[in-house]
Order: C-alpha cells, then sequence, then structure tokens
C-alpha cells in the first residue's frame, strides 16, 4: 500500500500556523507529502523543506482573483493532489492547522488497509475536536463540524470542495467509511494578536477590504471570551505538539458551564447532548 499525504500553506509563521507539527503528525503514515507552498513573506517555504526526506514541495501563486467563499483554498488543495504520485493508492489531507494524535496512528492505517480494494469506499470520515483559546478547552456547540473527509483514494476526478473543507467527486458526496480517529483542529489556539492577523488574512478570501477594517481592528487583539460553549479538554495532545504547547505565553479562561445561546440553540444543544443527534446537521459526504 503506498500512501501520499498533501497540504498547501503560505505565510505559516507570519501567522503562527503549525503546519510542521500538522506535517509531522501524519509523516509516519505516508510514504510522501507533497506541499503546495504559496509565495509567502517569510521563511515558510525553508520550513517546509527542513521537514525529511519525505517532503516534496511544489512552489505556487495564489489566485487572488478568487476571493469569494475561499475558493482559493481549494484551489491550492486541489494543486497539491493533482501532484501525489500515480502509484498511491491513498491520499491523506491534512491543513496546516490540524494534527493526528499518534495514539491513532495504528487504526488508521489499518482502516486504509482493509478499504484499499473496496472499490465502493471513496474516503475515511474522521471525527474532529476544535480547540478554542487554549489547549484546554474545546467548542462544543453547533459551530463546529464534527466530521469531515480527510483520506481519498487516488482519483483525480475527486476534487476539493468549496472552501477546501472537505471534497467531492464529480460534484457528488463521496462515499465514505467513518473510522475510530479524530482530528485534532488548532485552529483557534494562537496567541490573540496572532489570531487577529489570522482572521485578517483569512478573511481576504471571503470579503473585502472595508468589511475587514470593521470586523477585525489591526489595532486590537483577538477577544476569545465572545464565544457561545466550551467544554474542558480531557485528553492529551499530539506528541509533536508538546514543545508548542509548553511555549503558550497568554492566558485564557472560561467557565464552561456558562453558556450564551438563545432560546432556540439552548434547546437544540440540549438534544445533541442528550442523544448525539445534531438536528439539520450538515454533511458534506454519504456513509456506507
Amino acid at each position: 500500500m503506498f500512501v501520499s499525504g498533501f497540504t498547501f500553506i503560505r505565510n505559516a509563521i507570519k501567522l503562527d500556523y503549525p503546519v510542521k507539527e500538522a506535517i509531522l503528525s501524519i509523516l509516519p503514515l505516508v510514504d510522501e507529502m507533497v506541499v503546495a507552498v504559496g509565495q509567502s513573506d517569510d521563511k515558510t517555504r525553508d520550513l517546509i523543506a527542513s521537514l525529511g526526506a519525505k517532503i516534496r514541495i511544489i512552489d505556487t501563486l495564489w489566485d487572488e482573483n478568487l476571493r469569494e467563499g475561499g475558493k482559493v483554498l481549494a484551489d491550492e488543495t486541489n494543486k497539491a493532489f493533482d501532484a501525489v504520485s500515480d502509484q498511491a493508492d491513498w491520499c491523506f489531507y491534512i491543513q496546516g492547522d490540524e494534527c493526528i494524535h499518534e495514539k491513532y496512528h495504528s487504526h488508521i492505517l489499518q482502516q486504509m488497509q482493509l478499504y484499499k480494494e473496496d472499490s465502493r469506499v471513496e474516503g475515511l470520515l474522521f471525527d474532529y475536536a476544535h480547540f478554542y483559546g487554549s489547549y484546554d478547552y474545546l467548542g462544543d456547540s453547533r459551530t463546529w463540524y464534527r466530521k469531515e473527509i480527510r483520506i481519498v483514494k487516488n482519483n483525480k476526478e475527486i476534487r476539493s470542495y468549496k472552501d477546501a473543507q472537505g471534497f467531492r467527486k464529480n460534484g457528488k458526496k463521496l462515499q465514505v467509511k467513518p473510522i475510530d480517529a479524530e482530528v485534532y483542529h488548532y485552529g483557534w489556539v494562537r496567541h490573540p494578536k496572532y489570531q487577529m492577523a489570522k482572521l485578517r488574512e483569512a478573511n481576504k478570501l471571503w470579503h473585502d477590504d472595508e468589511y475587514i477594517d470593521q470586523k477585525f481592528d489591526a489595532s486590537k487583539d483577538f477577544d476569545y471570551s465572545e464565544i457561545d460553549s466550551l467544554k474542558y479538554f480531557e485528553g492529551t495532545h499530539p506528541e509533536v505538539m508538546q514543545n508548542r504547547i509548553s511555549k503558550m505565553n497568554w492566558r485564557f479562561d472560561k467557565d464552561p458551564t456558562v453558556k450564551s445561546f438563545g432560546l432556540k440553540l439552548k434547546l437544540l444543544y440540549g438534544i445533541e447532548k442528550l442523544t448525539g443527534w445534531r438536528v439539520g446537521e450538515y454533511r458534506n459526504y454519504k456513509t456506507i
């Protein structure tokens, strides 16, 4: 079985993306790691090149005309996906702020081997843990998606969808098998100064400059306190994240028993926590 990893990134150092950790978290599972490195204002390319012999960089230029709906993110994802080896049976996608805990490695390999020859299975579906504010809290409201595809068959009819959250094949949802593994998403855990800079940069892919200046004041740090619902994280973080976590230099505390819901969302939250059913949940996949 041959497995290709793939991802995209630019300005990782400037915007404090844990892309090094993201790549290292799946490197033991892949035979190659294709990274589409966009033209950057920092030493992102050098950082990626330092991660070992499995790394294969393709240099890209982001299409700034795709300033709508985050389409450029899907475009960059597809550039990396198209560059993976023809030998690949499976392609493992990881974004620059995601990690896989090493405790899942053996299970992931087992599942890829199990479904490698099953033509019905086009992808593998992961659960998600969304960290927020610090490494001790998880977002647990309807704001956060609960599952997404992160491993796909090497079929170039499969394309990154919308803003690169998931994938589709010829515009149709992929048929996937859920697996017992979780993606740790660290997109909302960085120093408040860097978080504001990241949000300003990311929103350029959706909105005009006037909107960004009104919504995300560059002179201020991001305020993590404005969140509807959190819970304590009770597990361990991936080994590759330990050094980054030890250098955390800001403080975030919030009582997770205090929720900021309206009546309708409070009811939906209660139903989900009681039954596990998320009413009206969006699913960009078909489980088989």
